[in-house]
């Protein structure tokens, strides 16, 4: 299939570079990003930088994906989500409001990060896992089954959230190996 070129700015600090408009929505796609016919970019959404997008995956709302991130399965960015860095999102994972997930962060199966919610570092959230309001999952740590880490909670570190566990308020978790508790 033939797409007609022209030039978009992503205002990523390079400038407008050669892109298209997603024959499956109308969003934004970089030539230098891999974006399979199946998937669906909506006309405000953008995949740019290096990000790959495939399978039945879904971009839309003012969602971004760049950088050398991955989108793919039945996964859904959307509304201002950004994914980004090295970051997977796949399964029937959703990321969306205002959420950001980067680094090597992944997000899997069925996981929900939403609101203002930050999945970054090495860390994982899968199974039913969500992250939302404005918790952080962050470094090696990893959230799921169906736990729930929320409102303003940091979970890091090493830290595993799993079962039907509860992270919340200003709590934080972590499993550093190398902290001694203090008396």
């Amino acid at each position: 299939m033939t797409y007609k070129e022209t030039y978009y700015n992503f205002n990523d600090g390079n400038g407008p570079v050669a892109a298209r408009c997603h024959p499956n929505g109308g969003g934004w796609v970089a030539l230098t990003a891999k974006v399979d016919d199946s998937v669906y970019v909506g006309r405000n959404a953008q995949v740019f930088g290096n990000a790959k997008v495939y399978g039945n995956a879904q971009v839309f709302g003012r969602a971004k994906v760049c950088d050398d991130a991955w989108v793919y399965d039945d996964a859904k960015v959307f509304g201002n989500a950004w994914v980004f860095g090295n970051a997977q999102v796949s399964g029937i994972a959703e990321v969306c409001d205002d959420a950001e997930v980067c680094d090597a962060a992944q997000v899997y199966d069925a996981a929900q990060v939403f609101g203002n919610a930050k999945v970054f570092g090495n860390a994982k959230v899968y199974d039913d896992a969500w992250v939302y309001d404005d918790a952080w999952v962050y470094d090696d740590a990893e959230v799921c089954d169906k736990a729930l880490v929320f409102h303003d909670a940091k979970v890091f570190g090493n830290a595993w959230v799993y079962g039907d566990a509860w992270v919340y308020g200003n709590a934080g978790a972590s499993n550093l190996d190398n902290e001694t508790p203090t008396p």
